[in-house]
């Protein structure tokens, strides 16, 4: 018996918004929040448009990239806005872009960028397959092309790693004969 094909999902389906104020807590010793603060976030608005996506469990398995541009401050308000950029099998690309508004003066700032890959997992924790993606506007498809870029880049360079630690175990065994 095969299953049916999932039903394409349009990148609005997952988006997701967060808003968080920052507080003394979350502040390092230099006096500005703490990039762990900010990861987090990340983390988390990503993982909710994953889900939104697969329609259930989702699990990180790589930031693939993190660019802090901006410091944030106490009291600032980070609005952090995730999509799903785009799918795999059983995995996703999920872009945030964090921007940090001061309240006061009511000036925004874009503090960061992060990429992060998902795989959408069943109860047993194994992957499961995801809906295909529909981007539909023009920066939707800009942003599925480099998606597509930047796994081409995480694959290669993992069969460099692979090809460059056979390169060494195969002469650690001829300098050992």
């Amino acid at each position: 018996m095969s299953e049916e094909p999932l039903r394409p999902k349009t990148v609005s389906d997952s988006r997701v918004e967060l808003t968080q104020l920052m507080e003394a807590t979350d502040v390092n010793i230099a006096g500005t929040v703490h990039g762990g603060v900010v990861m987090r976030l990340v983390d988390t608005a990503a993982g909710l448009a994953a889900i939104r996506h697969a329609a259930g469990l989702a699990v990180t398995v790589a930031i693939d990239e993190m660019t802090f541009l901006e410091p944030v401050h106490i009291g600032d308000v980070l609005v952090l806005r995730a999509t799903v950029n785009d799918v795999g099998t059983s995995s996703m690309e999920c872009g945030v872009r964090v921007e940090a508004h001061d309240p006061v003066s009511g000036t925004m700032r874009h503090a960061n960028s992060a990429y992060l890959v998902f795989v959408a997992v069943d109860e047993d924790g194994h992957p499961r397959p995801v809906p295909p993606l529909v981007a539909e506007t023009d920066d939707e498809q800009r942003r599925q092309r480099e998606a597509k870029l930047r796994r081409q880049a995480r694959l290669a360079h993992k069969e460099a790693v692979k090809a460059a630690r056979e390169a060494e175990a195969t002469a650690a065994d001829t300098r050992s004969s």
